[in-house]
């Protein structure tokens, strides 16, 4: 294995560990924010040293198709290309890939470029050659993401294709990959225990070196959400890292990491601050309110980010009201600050043993909105 992981406290199942590769190490939990093109919206390597970064999630589907992994290979590989040292995980792209309706058969899918229509195909090796090339320090394998609601018929199709294209995967990872590169199975199953169960057996009985799960945050319930992230995760390794997949709203998070749950990705703080919206302790805070073109305080006075040292809401509104891009830029620095440093303090209570506090304060603030779609 190319990757390790310590248990450094735990309060309850909830974990604080820390995971080391031969690029080095992070923390968990870990929420890694969505560089899907090779950078995360609006901001720069420099900005993620800044705020403490530790893995950034790239797309493969995006890559493969704008600038092409040949074309990130020959430039040294992700790292070097987008002058990011930190960790990168590639998603391999099959959320988007099914969300474009594609052609499905056993041995892979064809979909059409959303770039300019051209056909494409993916299969489970297509999916592991493009992340090897990519570079990437954590590899995910091709699943069957279905939407939900679905048939039982089209959820159960959908663990049995992600069974066999793990095993195909694993294969091919272990027989193109370099000694660095991670490789991680994931989890389907829909909002079915059960089947989460089956789906969690089969997909640890190929043997991973960490287990993401999918299919989740796609319009179920929060209770749905998290009957069935339980069952997912009593049925993983302890030694290895757990993913829950396009999760980032903080109910969520804090509800997984009591579960157990390790990693996370969404793009929700980008597109927040894309649309004028901040994460804060009190709530969601909209910068784009009436009230706020004449607020000369921080958007949040308690917090220590580059933004809210500089900047009022008065003058990050007007930015928004005439479109100019640094508002997205100074938003997203301070929702990535709040993000990050709400991870920490969770990770920190779990050392405590006060878990229960934090779950508390952010369900007092945050109430119980529904998991947002990574």
């Amino acid at each position: 294995m190319t990757l390790s992981v310590a248990i450094d406290n735990r309060d309850g199942d909830a974990r604080a560990t820390t995971v080391t590769t031969s690029r080095g190490s992070f923390s968990t939990p870990c929420f890694m924010p969505v560089g899907t093109r090779g950078a995360v919206k609006t901001l720069s390597a420099d900005d993620l040293d800044g705020l403490g970064v530790e893995v950034v999630l790239a797309n493969t589907y995006h890559l493969m198709l704008r600038p092409g992994v040949d074309v990130v290979a020959a430039l040294g590989g992700i790292h070097r290309f987008s002058a990011w040292n930190g960790h990168v995980l590639t998603d391999s792209g099959g959320f988007q890939v099914f969300s474009l309706s594609p052609t499905v058969d056993d041995d892979g899918v064809t979909f059409k470029s959303t770039y300019d229509g051209s056909a494409h195909r993916l299969t489970p090796e297509g999916a592991v050659a493009a992340q090897v090339a990519i570079g990437a320090d954590i590899q995910m394998v091709l699943d069957v993401c279905p939407p939900l609601p679905a048939p039982d018929a089209v959820i159960r199709r959908a663990v049995d294709r992600t069974a066999a294209w793990a095993a195909r995967a694993k294969a091919e990872h272990a027989r193109v990959a370099s000694a660095t590169q991670s490789l991680f199975g994931i989890v389907q199953g829909g909002v079915d225990p059960a089947l989460r169960v089956e789906s969690a057996q089969r997909t640890v009985a190929v043997d991973f070196e960490g287990y993401g799960i999918g299919g989740l945050s796609v319009g179920e319930s929060r209770a749905e959400m998290l009957d069935a992230l339980a069952a997912t995760v009593a049925e993983l390794p302890a030694d290895r890292p757990r993913y829950l997949m396009g999760v980032g709203d903080p109910i969520g998070l804090v509800e997984a990491v009591a579960l157990g749950v390790d990693m996370f990705d969404c793009v929700l703080p980008t597109r927040l601050a894309r649309h004028g919206s901040a994460l804060t302790n009190a709530g969601r805070l909209s910068v784009k309110t009436v009230a706020a073109a004449v607020d000369d305080g921080p958007i949040d006075p308690d917090c220590g980010c580059p933004t809210c040292a500089r900047y009022s809401r008065a003058y990050l509104r007007h930015l928004l009201q005439v479109g100019e891009p640094t508002a997205a830029r100074l938003l997203t620095i301070h929702n990535l600050t709040w993000l990050l440093g709400t991870m920490a303090r969770i990770r920190h209570a779990i050392a405590a043993g006060a878990l229960a506090e934090i779950r508390a304060e952010l369900r007092a603030a945050w109430g119980d909105a529904g998991p947002a779609d990574g």
